[in-house]
């Protein structure tokens, strides 16, 4: 294949963000001062990147490259500035966080930039291989990023555990890829609904696409494919922690987004009742865990898979208010827990001990603006309005009441609502209680205005849903 100036220019921001990371890691080998280069470029390369994402965001209809291997438009366009967004915010926290944590960088932030790559390759797919590339992409630089801390033992387990298991997900993906040719003759993902209709053989699809599901579950840290996700969450680098869990979340459900559209899923009821009951065990197991937690590390990861339920019920939906609300929920969520985590490494102790309950109380005090900052992202997790996390749930049960899910959408308001228990518990701790001995925001500037971008977006898309939900409706 010999691709034109049209196919290079539908890849464009791909090509900024991986070229970027090349231009990080000969500039950290050969420049003397290429380590403080490396987050300049970063930040540069990623706000590039979304530069020339965003006229794209106007066209909705979807048109192919490399021969029908990619594709563009505003579906592609939207998840590359949720995954550059996420980037973008990881850098900044990063800056001093790992020049105090972890000395010798490296190369950290071609890491950031080859794994956002891999994610816009994900979302590009239009061929199940090319998907595969991209998630493999996005995986290789996860497993090196979480145990960056090399003198951690932690951080060195949270790297092992992800990778073996990883791996192993990775053969299940693998595997469904080949059943789904098999069955259908073509890994390619355009007009793939028309294709799986009147097959010979359905049972092998079906299969296929289960295991297929089985590995994407795995990415999305939902149940019962959820194990690796406390013990890595906390152990990697804290954020490392907000960049997997906002922008490789992302990137994974936009694999649902594409494999299980909704005449997928409508064709084949089996695998969207067991994707329903996955969502609901997400849920409850999510929240309910969570509620034993002392660590505000550990809590936010078993957060994570309940919030994995939640975004699940949009896919579930199977119609365009879901869809929708996916792709809103997919951006907020970014902002949450990008801004969650990223006071837990203001926060955090040098040596990389977890941050506690109890070391937060009486925060208020002592520093009444990152107090400030943590409540806000407390409250748009549990869903408080009129913050963007209430309506990111709202417009995904509200889809999955529109397809006939209304018990899943009610098991989600439940567990919205024991969810709160222990989010406002970190708020009554950091402004009602006291503790003289508890531990005080580190002095960095870069890492605060990440978080106070955050929090300011949060706010935003809360009193204007509209400029997300526009931007949602068309992509499909």
């Amino acid at each position: 294949m010999n691709p034109s100036m049209r196919d290079l220019s539908a890849i464009a921001p791909l090509l900024i963000v991986a070229g970027t990371g090349i231009v990080a890691v000969l500039a950290d080998s050969v420049v003397k001062r290429g380590r403080s280069l490396s987050p300049v470029l970063a930040v540069a390369g990623l706000a590039a990147a979304i530069a020339f994402s965003l006229p794209a965001l106007g066209d909705p209809a979807a048109s192919a490259a490399f021969g029908g291997m990619v594709r563009t438009g505003a579906f592609t366009s939207y998840l590359t500035l949720v995954f550059c967004v996420s980037g973008l915010l990881s850098v900044l926290l990063s800056m001093s966080y790992i020049d105090e944590m972890i000395p010798e960088r490296g190369e950290y932030y071609a890491l950031i930039l080859f794994a956002v790559s891999g994610m816009i390759l994900m979302a590009s797919a239009w061929d199940l291989v090319v998907f595969f590339l991209g998630l493999e992409l996005m995986s290789l630089s996860f497993y090196i990023l979480a145990g960056f801390a090399r003198g951690r033992m932690t951080s060195n387990e949270a790297a092992l555990k992800y990778f073996l298991l990883g791996a192993f997900a990775t053969g299940f993906l693998l595997y469904g890829i080949a059943l789904v040719y098999g069955a259908t003759g073509s890994t390619s993902l355009a007009g793939f609904p028309a294709r799986t209709g009147g097959l010979h053989q359905p049972l092998l699809l079906l299969a296929g696409l289960a295991l297929l599901m089985i590995g994407l579950m795995f990415k999305v840290g939902s149940v019962p494919f959820h194990m690796w996700v406390p013990d890595v969450y906390e152990g990697a680098p804290t954020t490392v922690t907000a960049f997997m869990s906002t922008g490789g979340k992302a990137a994974a459900f936009s694999g649902f987004l594409i494999i299980f559209a909704p005449p997928v899923l409508i064709a084949q009821p089996a695998l969207r009742d067991v994707l329903a009951v996955v969502a609901a065990t997400s849920m409850v197991a999510g929240n309910i865990i969570a509620l034993a937690q002392t660590s505000v590390k550990r809590m936010l990861a078993y957060s994570s898979i309940a919030h994995a339920g939640y975004i699940l019920s949009g896919v579930v939906a199977a119609n365009p208010a879901g869809s929708n609300g996916v792709l809103f929920y997919l951006m907020t969520y970014t902002m949450m827990n990008a801004g969650a985590f990223g006071v837990v490494s203001l926060l955090e102790k040098v040596d990389g001990s977890m941050l506690t309950f109890d070391e937060c109380a009486g925060l208020s005090r002592r520093s009444p603006l990152v107090a400030a900052l943590s409540a806000v992202f407390m409250f748009s997790l549990a869903g408080v309005p009129p913050l963007a996390g209430f309506f990111g749930k709202y417009y995904v049960f509200a889809g999955a009441v529109e397809a006939h899910y209304t018990w899943l959408a009610i098991v989600g308001v439940l567990m919205s609502v024991v969810s709160a228990y222990y989010y406002l518990r970190l708020v009554v701790v950091m402004y009602f209680n006291d503790n003289p001995g508890g531990v005080s925001p580190a002095a960095r500037p870069l890492g605060l205005a990440a978080v106070i971008i955050a929090a300011i977006a949060l706010t935003g898309f809360g009193v204007f849903p509209s400029i997300l939900l526009g931007l949602g409706a068309r992509c499909f």
